[in-house]
């Protein structure tokens, strides 16, 4: 696709009228929890959250979560060569390890790497029922680490038995397999996912001529959670997951002369769960929760064992509430974390303990605001204050709605337990060596309008802008370490979301963002696409036993390290959807139908054109 048919087709999306029925869901009164860490409706939100909910992500059908996360406003993902490759996932140019990711509660971020943050490339689609993605610094609600925050829920149960069971096949030999079984009263509830994925893979790095081979990947994902409802108001909740992928990759060291090769594997495992007690009264609610991860990670080359680490991450929270009239809430937490990093050479650990508490209010019902803050007490780098403030005023216009909106809020990420012990360490040098790091502080604004009808139809706009002030980076001139800039790196733009239900059964989908952004020292930050596009095109038969999709995804205008402009490139996908028989369906898609042949990483290959077919039975 040129340029300017690009541009035109995200022109399309903002201007054009609603058609179709009356009858559609009104999207305002949506239920969201990311924003406060309670249940609002969306209509009362003044945060910027998109919501990826089951049918989406079926629709869809990419194996990958992470292939379905980008389709959304502000999401860019990096991926070095394939499945299971380490992928990259950024939320307004914010830096990957900057993201928050909740699974059922369970914070899977992986203390094991140098900067801790989630592994998306090993988050499968099978299980998940739906997905909120918080955009901005978050540190009121999340505090470290949350420059933005995807909340995952997996599958729940509803009364009976039930669930479904899949497989599904195509290129570069990938099989994948899936079973989500539950069962459900007023009192007992539990739900199992189980999902096996592999894939030959492809050939990851271009300059791999020594064995030119492909590098495959398997994942294995076991997820269960289960419920008890003690009574009405009390209830107690138990999460348990384990992950197990092993990749292959090109583009490593011998362990014994160093020498380069590109027979290279790695294995990755992560334990984690979570149990929580919740009561839920008329005024008054509280929770009390626990959660474990544990990481562990093996490089290979060759064949024998290199570099080992494992991490593991521990919380206990609070989070109440309190509502004595309709038009106040109080939201409030304590919570006390534990990371630890055990790598053979740098063996630590820290605890951090944070308090915070908002004030949620409304004038009438048109203006909704929040205004709260957040204390934390680091034993790395002592104390942290975090805010936010938010208000939405909506306007009813005949059937329609038109809402305002604004948000300013604060976060931190405090240097990760890698980085500290690298600068203590025999490896740094000076100038790292002198340096005493200290947190990053982030702040973030914007502003926004949206227009929601009553057939279905959403047009928003959205401008933000954010910073992030002592930005701890790799000394990649001297190798001595971790530094920290003394200016500021942004990171501002534009978003436009439209959702417009047409004629013929057709809804059409798409957003676009124009991110801008600067380090400290005025330059590009790297692999952060300027433009970034999604369009999508649904169709379903009246029967509602045929279901078609097309999705276009663009990238324009990212940058490598020395300056230069990464590739351009537009990729469509197609996806299909068709039911044989009562809870019998057959489905398929083709990714990258027009073959695109593109880098999103220099050096490292994408998948070219590929079909996939599965079967489906739900009962």
């Amino acid at each position: 696709m040129k340029p300017h048919a690009l541009a035109g087709a995200v022109a399309l999306l903002t201007t054009l009228p609603a058609w179709g029925n009356n009858t559609a869901t009104y999207p305002l009164e949506e239920i969201v929890i990311s924003s406060s860490r309670i249940a609002m409706p969306l209509r009362e939100v003044g945060t910027s959250i998109s919501v990826i909910d089951a049918a989406d992500i079926r629709a869809r059908g990419f194996t990958s979560l992470q292939d379905i996360l980008r389709s959304q406003p502000s999401v860019a993902v990096s991926n070095n060569g394939g499945p299971g490759k380490i992928s990259s996932l950024r939320i307004r140019g914010e830096e990957a390890y900057r993201t928050r990711i909740l699974i059922d509660g369970i914070d899977i971020s992986d203390t094991s790497a140098p900067q801790v943050g989630p592994r998306v490339e090993q988050l499968l689609s099978s299980g998940v029922q739906r997905v909120e993605i918080l955009r901005g610094p978050q540190g009121l609600m999340y505090g470290a680490d949350a420059g933005g925050v995807i909340n995952i829920s997996t599958r729940t149960p509803g009364d009976g038995f039930g669930g479904d069971v899949s497989a599904e096949t195509g290129r570069y030999g990938s099989q994948h397999y899936a079973a989500n079984i539950g069962a459900g009263s007023d009192t007992l509830d539990g739900n199992l996912s189980l999902a096996d994925y592999r894939s030959d893979g492809f050939n990851s790095r271009t300059n791999d001529i020594d064995p030119a081979d492909d590098d495959g990947y398997k994942n294995t994902t076991v997820h269960a959670r289960g419920g008890w409802n003690i009574s009405e108001q009390l209830r107690l909740e138990l999460v348990g997951r384990d992950v197990d992928g092993d990749n292959q990759f090109d583009g490593c060291f011998t362990n014994d002369t160093f020498a380069p090769s590109n027979r290279c594997s790695d294995s990755f495992s992560q334990q984690s769960w979570r149990t929580a007690a919740s009561f839920r009264g008329d005024q008054l609610q509280h929770e009390l929760a626990y959660s474990h991860n544990r990481t562990e990670r093996q490089l290979f080359t060759e064949g024998l064992p290199g570099f080992g680490t494992e991490g593991t991450l521990s919380r206990v929270s609070y989070l109440g509430s309190y509502s004595p009239a309709a038009a106040l809430q109080l939201v409030y937490g304590v919570d006390h974390e534990e990371q630890t990093l055990d790598d053979g050479t740098f063996d630590t650990e820290r605890d951090q303990t944070g308090a915070y508490l908002e004030y949620q209010g409304r004038l009438g019902d048109s203006l909704y605001f929040t205004a709260g803050g957040r204390y934390d007490d680091n034993e790395n780098f002592g104390s942290h204050d975090s805010y936010r403030v938010s208000a939405a005023y909506l306007v009813p216009v005949g059937a329609s709605e038109l809402k305002f909106k604004g948000a300013w809020s604060t976060g931190f990420r405090a240097p990760s337990l890698y980085e500290i012990a690298y600068n203590r360490s025999f490896f740094a040098s000076p100038p790292a060596v002198d340096v005493s790091l200290q947190e990053e502080r982030s702040e973030g604004h914007e502003f926004g309008v949206a227009w929601f009808g009553p057939a279905g139809l959403v047009l928003e706009a959205i401008i933000f802008e954010q910073t992030v002030e002592n930005e701890i980076f790799f000394d990649l001139e001297g190798y001595s370490g971790y530094l920290q800039g003394s200016g500021d790196s942004d990171s501002k733009g534009v978003e436009l979301i439209a959702e417009v239900p047409l004629p013929m059964q057709l809804q059409l989908q798409g957003n676009y963002t124009y991110n801008d952004t600067e380090t400290a020292a005025g330059g590009h930050r790297v692999y952060r696409p300027r433009h970034l596009a999604n369009v999508g095109l649904q169709w379903q038969a009246p029967s509602s036993e045929l279901a078609l999709g097309l999705h276009l995804r663009a990238s324009r205008d990212a940058r490598e390290f020395d300056g230069s402009a990464l590739d351009n490139y537009e990729v469509l996908d197609l996806n299909a959807r068709y039911t044989l028989a009562a809870g019998l369906e057959v489905y398929g898609r083709i990714e990258n139908l027009l073959d695109e042949d593109y880098e999103e990483i220099p050096s490292y290959r994408t998948s070219g054109r590929a079909a996939y077919a599965g079967l489906r039975f739900s009962f």
